[in-house]
């Protein structure tokens, strides 16, 4: 008799292609990063960047997202271009990697200004992030488990930054927020360090 439901296995990312499973754990730990500072931007806008916050953090917010919107079609288009998986994990390995290190910008801006200028910085590397990642998961995903598999990884993330999000107040209001940005830095480079587990199933010619 065929079975119906998920195998329980599958949320402990057994019986799951490494490739598969080491891309939903890297960006679990990613994702799971970003949420610690997520829900208190507004308030850290408010604490160290002069001006208006509640504009400031919208037009930040704003400016992160058009970079990345308006620069994700070409850069994907140009990756499809170029046949083989090399380019994407290199792509991947490369923006990444300066994606988790611009929160340290935070640490040393006060301006709007500035504030706007490395929101643009980080929408422009996460524009080269989204398409290279999504290829590679798109080609390694297991056949017949399409579903499954985007599911396991769209619960593990949310559990992951809802989580987070939590440990992220905390710290903000017990250690400040230097130390909250600096544990972020360290959990996402840890996350993309994830990524190089990859190198040795993807086809790179």
């Amino acid at each position: 008799m065929q079975q119906r439901a998920t195998n329980l296995k599958n949320y402990f990312l057994k019986e799951i292609n490494p490739v598969i499973r080491f891309l939903i754990v890297s960006d679990t730990i990613l994702i799971g990063a970003a949420g610690l500072l997520g829900p208190v931007f507004a308030l850290f806008i408010g604490e160290f960047i002069d001006g208006n916050s509640e504009a400031v953090a919208g037009i930040a917010a704003g400016v992160y997202l058009f970079s990345r919107s308006v620069l994700q079609i070409p850069i994907a288009h140009v990756l499809d271009k170029i046949r083989g998986e090399k380019d994407d994990f290199w792509m991947l390995i490369i923006f990444s990697g300066l994606t988790a290190l611009i929160p340290l910008f935070y640490l040393i801006i006060h301006t709007p200004l500035q504030l706007y200028l490395v929101q643009f910085a980080l929408g422009f590397f996460t524009a080269f992030t989204y398409p290279a990642y999504m290829a590679i998961f798109t080609r390694h995903i297991d056949k017949n488990k399409e579903g499954t598999e985007w599911g396991i990884y769209f619960t593990l993330t949310d559990i992951t930054s809802a989580a987070f999000a939590v440990i992220g107040g905390y710290l903000a209001a017990s250690a400040g927020f230097p130390t909250l940005i600096v544990t972020l830095v360290i959990l996402s480079l840890f996350g993309v360090g994830m990524l190089w587990t990859i190198k040795p199933y993807i086809k790179l010619k």
